[in-house]
């Protein structure tokens, strides 16, 4: 499972759109897509493939030329709407091209660009309109020869989203890139893209994902990263869990809480750490969590793998609880590199 993102930049700015990979790169992303809307763009594309760690993808649209101009500067795949390349004919040469150079092809569908005769008198694709729009463009890229074939079919909403996905899974083998497009901000972004992104992975439905966000593609990895970990697919450092806090809580979980994550954010190995409040559930769930802290009536009681190491003060339980996170981090990353 690979998490993608899309570069923001001026892609014919070499130097602004490479440094922007590199910071895509280092948040977890594991494949980049690079808009070329014009020919100074796929002529930039050369240097930014010499220079990237992770593979490319050119995003195309309109101009089928841009198209067969790109695959000739050694991007690893290209992304195409039919939606938007007017001509059969057209999409059938670029898939040829593709094919002759062993580039893999996404075939995207988006609702805000459909077919026309997909769309029909609805300014609002049903996700069947999608579907069938999806695998009849996949089955004609495919008839060109090209192997390396994936699929999305992305609405801005939900349902719509979730439907669609559901009936190209049931009528294909190709692997599926999931996402909701033009997801919104940072804060409702993440949580429409986790619902429909996260419902979909649950099902066993896609095989790479994009986080859609009105921000800073670093974000999109972020978020992405944190789904996948949610659902056990991948690593994205430590696991913070903490109690939602209430009357009884002994000291200010919020501000503990927000301090570990941010101590922590990206550090090495997948390890679970428990910031809880109060003595009524808190010790069961710190001790369940590789490391934990939870309140007590004679102060805050410290975890490690299922035992009670030692009870802290609630104004020395941030750096306790992070010393034995780090410890057993650098444990872990030691036994690894072993």
């Amino acid at each position: 499972m690979s998490v993608q993102s899309m570069t923001n930049t001026d892609t014919r700015d070499v130097e602004a759109t490479l440094a922007q990979i590199e910071a895509l790169q280092c948040a977890g992303c594991e494949i980049v897509r690079v808009a070329v809307p014009d020919a100074q763009a796929a002529e930039a594309m050369p240097r930014i493939v010499a220079g990237c760690r992770i593979p490319v993808i050119a995003d195309l649209h309109f101009d089928w030329k841009l198209a067969l101009m790109v695959m000739e500067q050694g991007i690893a795949g290209i992304r195409i709407n039919p939606g938007t390349i007017a001509k059969r004919a057209r999409v059938e040469e670029i898939a040829r091209e593709a094919a002759d150079r062993g580039i893999a092809v996404r075939v995207g569908v988006n609702s805000g660009s459909l077919e026309r005769k997909h769309l029909g008198s609805s300014v609002r694709p049903e996700a069947t309109a999608l579907a069938a729009s999806a695998l009849e463009s996949a089955e004609m890229v495919s008839a060109q020869g090209v192997r390396d074939l994936k699929i999305s079919v992305k609405a801005s909403d939900v349902p719509r989203t979730i439907e669609a996905y559901r009936l190209v899974a049931d009528a294909c083998d190709w692997p599926l890139h999931v996402g909701v497009t033009e997801a919104g901000t940072v804060w409702s972004g993440s949580i429409r893209s986790a619902v429909g992104i996260g419902a979909l992975l649950a099902e066993g439905i896609g095989d790479t994902i994009r986080v859609s966000l009105t921000a800073d593609p670093v974000e999109e990895v972020r978020v992405g990263r944190k789904i996948l970990a949610s659902l056990g697919l991948a690593s994205a450092g430590p696991e913070i869990v903490s109690c939602p806090t209430c009357a009884r809580a002994e000291y200010d979980v919020i501000d503990m809480a927000e301090r570990v994550e941010k101590a922590l954010e990206g550090s090495g190995p997948s390890i679970r750490v428990a910031v809880m409040g109060c003595s009524v559930n808190g010790p069961g769930e710190a001790r369940e969590a590789d490391v934990g802290v939870a309140g007590g009536k004679e102060g805050a009681m410290l975890f490690v793998r299922g035992e009670m190491l030692r009870r802290v003060a609630p104004e020395d339980a941030f750096e306790e609880l992070i010393g034995e996170v780090r410890n057993m981090l650098a444990e872990l990353g030691e036994g690894e590199g072993a």
